[in-house]
């Protein structure tokens, strides 16, 4: 005989056999509601993945990876220390920065803005801001000429193009035969560039960093800080901890993950949250098991009461609907790992064929400023996600196989 006869007769349940259509009917409902809810756990949070990394490498464009700056805000001899930053093995690259807070005027319009001064070719190796020019060219920022380089909702907000000239307020002052005035520089836009984030595009301004220095009245050859291109940008908590014992005390060192802390944990908790909300979805799948198996109970009383009389025992009872509710788990994820892999991997080819079939825009750019919609599947998370629906669907098979355990043969065969 087969053996261990528990699978054998756990398998045989799992089949239809004259009037059990019904039952064999509902448990396909099972088996499609757990493909399902993994089919969409897999697609929904590969697709967040897409989001985040989408919304982390647009961020880190504009930001450093690292930065080192004094505890009082500047820094002398910055070439010196950039060198010393690059013989780290992980250091690629190294650019100055001095950066304020100003207000922009175009006649009666006024803007906030955050401006940063840079030096243009050293800025390429740090962000690329230089690749997102929609208008000039980032190295046409020359020192002496006073030319800035605007985000695009920022130059709309004022209304000017390249070739205009706008006003640069500083919150420093100067003391003049009138009294304290506001500093004030004409400064004309030889650019503008786009990243596609509203943080960047409606409020970052850039200028060559020797006219930053005259215009914030710092000393010769002052710079805020450094910013710091790293070869792993994942590996920048360790290289900043390298760095520290670098550079000692002196200065103050930070990465993307400090810098940016709360809006990269924000994400990952509605990834945590949006996790939990689909395996909700497969308990709800799952309690088509408990059904199924309740069912598969009640019409299988009399062959359960007469292998107890044989003397099989609860324990092995309780195996053969444990096992006859794993199978039906076990196919469901099985089914929406295999159906939920390939579609997210090929989530922007199906997007784009719908979009094509309905004549619409699901993410249009003018609204959205990710209007792409991207995947990133990872391999330990969609196993985290396959046993997790797995686990559920074998939780649900306790209560109906311990309710097979409990039948009394006698009471069972009375009426047979």
């Amino acid at each position: 005989m087969f053996q261990p006869k528990e699978l054998f007769i756990g398998l045989r349940y799992t089949r239809a056999r004259r009037k059990t259509h019904f039952v064999s009917f509902i448990a396909f409902i099972s088996i499609a509601g757990v493909s399902l809810g993994v089919f969409a756990l897999i697609v929904v949070l590969s697709v967040m993945n897409g989001f985040g990394n989408e919304l982390r490498d647009r961020t880190l464009s504009m930001t450093s990876h690292a930065t080192i700056t004094g505890f009082d805000g500047t820094m002398s001899n910055w070439q010196q220390n950039a060198e010393i930053a690059k013989q780290n093995s992980n250091v690629i690259s190294a650019a100055p920065y001095i950066r304020k807070e100003v207000m922009l005027s175009n006649g009666r319009r006024v803007s906030g803005s955050l401006v940063r001064g840079i030096e243009p070719h050293a800025e390429k190796t740090v962000s690329t801001v230089a690749s997102k020019m929609v208008s000039g060219e980032l190295t046409d920022l020359q020192a002496g000429e006073y030319g800035i380089v605007l985000g695009r909702e920022l130059a709309n907000s004022l209304g000017v193009y390249e070739g205009d000239k706008i006003t640069v307020i500083t919150p420093q002052a100067s003391v003049t035969a009138v009294g304290v005035m506001p500093r004030l520089r004409r400064f004309k836009v030889v650019g503008v560039f786009e990243v596609g984030m509203h943080e960047f595009d409606s409020a970052m301004a850039y200028i060559h960093i020797q006219d930053a220095a005259k215009l914030f009245q710092l000393d010769q050859g002052k710079v805020n800080g450094i910013r710091l291109k790293l070869v792993d940008l994942f590996e920048a908590q360790k290289v900043t901890y390298q760095l520290d014992k670098t550079f000692g005390e002196e200065y103050w060192i930070r990465d993307w993950t400090r810098q940016h802390r709360n809006f990269f944990k924000a994400l990952k908790t509605e990834k945590t949250v949006m996790f939990i909300i689909l395996l909700m979805v497969i308990a709800v799948a799952a309690l088509n098991i408990v059904s199924t198996l309740m069912m598969t109970v009640t019409d299988k009383e009399a062959d359960i009461a007469i292998l107890r009389a044989l003397g099989m025992r609860p324990g092995s009872i309780m195996t053969i609907f444990i096992i006859q509710g794993t199978v039906i788990g076990m196919f469901g994820t099985l089914i929406g790992v295999a159906a939920g892999v390939p579609v997210a991997l090929n989530v922007f080819e199906i997007v784009s064929w719908l979009e094509q079939l309905f004549q619409t825009d699901f993410l249009p750019s003018d609204v959205y400023y990710i209007s792409d919609i991207t995947a990133d599947v990872r391999p330990k998370e969609v196993l985290t996600y396959a046993v997790s629906a797995f686990v559920i669907t074998i939780l649900a098979t306790i209560y109906p196989a311990w309710r097979a355990s409990r039948t009394m043969p006698a009471e069972a065969l009375r009426y047979e």
